[in-house]
């Protein structure tokens, strides 16, 4: 590991001591044969994804979540991904997700993230293969600013099925907002809103305005470079799988996905190759097991950001 960062008093970043590293390392999986999902639900693999595809089962996934690398130059730990061609980067794409098609269920659900530049990619290896159902677009709250373009503040999650029949639980993700209009109806009672705090539930568009990045103090935090809110994962895993099922992510960096996953009582399974990350990961599904809240969703609600 490199040498500690100084960290400011009120910094909640979650780090990784050397003993801690040699602790969680324990419980890392290796695939050296073919497995069972028994034998990988709940589990973080430490190992390159192409080489731990041949030993995953076929048909045992209800929900595929990826979250790869953009098509931009990025150090992830010990390892950096180099910006190619869009030609290499859709058979790089296509190089995993071929793959990983048959092993999800006829009722999965697939949603892949990307960036301006490699959701186009995106799109074009997905319709081949799954239903793409709609393009979400989230706000990140914060982005580096740029003097002779926009500056970039907003990724793509492309949405997608294996087939039509699949789980999309739309209580489960409805958002309270405040009511800027509040109707009331011929008796004087409030219409679809609460009088007691003003507010009311609203169906969930595919434009995400709520959603705050992870930084120094949120407990969340990690110095993941690329790291996805759980707020953000947990509206994604609510929809699309039920309590129990398995939620699979290939990609799974400082383990963001199995964390929501577990806190929200889904099965999970991630890879990751680093492994820092990967005990990252095994600390923080650590830290759940006594804390299981979700920073911006509470009392089965997700509430706008900041409030």
């Amino acid at each position: 590991m490199t040498e500690p960062k100084y960290r400011a008093p009120r910094n909640r970043t979650l780090t990784l001591s050397s003993q801690e590293r040699a602790f969680f390392q324990q419980n890392l999986l290796h695939l050296t044969a073919p497995a069972e999902p028994d034998e990988l639900v709940n589990r973080t693999i430490h190992q390159n994804l192409d080489k731990a595809i041949p030993f995953l089962p076929e048909r045992w996934v209800d929900l595929l979540i990826i979250d790869p690398p953009y098509n931009l130059r990025k150090e992830f730990g010990s390892a950096t991904f180099q910006q190619v061609s869009d030609e290499k980067y859709s058979t790089w794409v296509e190089s995993w997700l071929l793959p990983l098609i048959p092993m999800l269920k006829p009722t999965a659900s697939v949603y892949v993230c990307g960036d301006w530049q490699s959701s186009p990619i995106l799109y074009f290896v997905l319709k081949r293969v799954l239903h793409v159902r709609n393009r979400i677009t989230w706000e990140r709250d914060k982005g580096r600013g740029a003097k002779t373009n926009w500056k970039n503040s907003s990724e793509d999650i492309w949405f997608c099925t294996v087939s039509d029949t699949y789980t999309f639980n739309l209580d489960a993700v409805k958002i309270r907002r405040k009511v800027i209009a509040p109707y009331r109806d011929e008796n004087g009672s409030p219409k679809d809103w609460d009088e007691a705090d003003k507010t009311r539930l609203t169906h969930p568009s595919n434009l995400w305005t709520d959603i705050t990045v992870p930084f120094w103090s949120m407990p969340e935090n990690t110095d993941h470079p690329t790291q996805k809110p759980e707020k953000l994962l947990a509206r994604l895993i609510l929809a699309s799988s039920n309590p129990g099922e398995v939620v699979f992510d290939p990609f799974l960096g400082s383990g963001t996905t199995s964390v929501v996953a577990k806190k929200l009582n889904r099965r999970y399974v991630g890879i990751e190759m680093d492994m820092d990350y990967a005990c990252l990961a095994e600390k923080r599904l650590a830290l759940a097991e006594e804390n299981t809240r979700i920073q911006g969703y509470r009392n089965g609600v997700f509430q706008e950001r900041n409030t």
